[in-house]
């Protein structure tokens, strides 16, 4: 039976560079560094050649970004009650925050253009 405190929780499936999965329950008010220390510390039976030498490594992404250690899981407006993919690293450093816009304003040369070509042979 499903309670109501499962309909809060969001279930996080992780998946790892080598492409191993397990899946993890959280409260929406759970940050990413909250999240590192819980798969750190109950790391899966399966996950042993991954092992990481602190929780301080483990890095989350979301939707192809970076999470930093006080994002919430419920500031990322993720469905509670259903299943969320995110892939986990092991990472030194990350990447500074910048807001989109001024990510564009330092934009010089580079282009977000991709064209994809389609060649059929008659």
């Amino acid at each position: 039976m499903t309670t109501q405190r499962d309909l809060d929780m969001v279930h996080l499936r992780l998946i790892l560079v080598s492409g191993k999965t397990q899946d993890f329950t959280f409260s929406p008010n759970d940050s990413a560094t909250d999240i590192a220390k819980h798969v750190f510390d109950n790391w899966p039976a399966g996950w042993e050649e991954e092992r990481v030498s602190s929780p301080s490594i483990l890095r989350l992404i979301f939707q192809g970004r970076f999470l930093h250690g006080n994002v919430t899981l419920g500031a990322l407006k993720l469905p509670p009650g259903r299943t969320t993919v995110m892939h986990l690293v092991a990472r030194e450093t990350l990447p500074e925050p910048n807001s989109h816009g001024q990510r564009n304003r330092e934009k010089t040369t580079e282009s977000n253009c991709c064209l994809l070509f389609s060649c059929s042979q008659n």
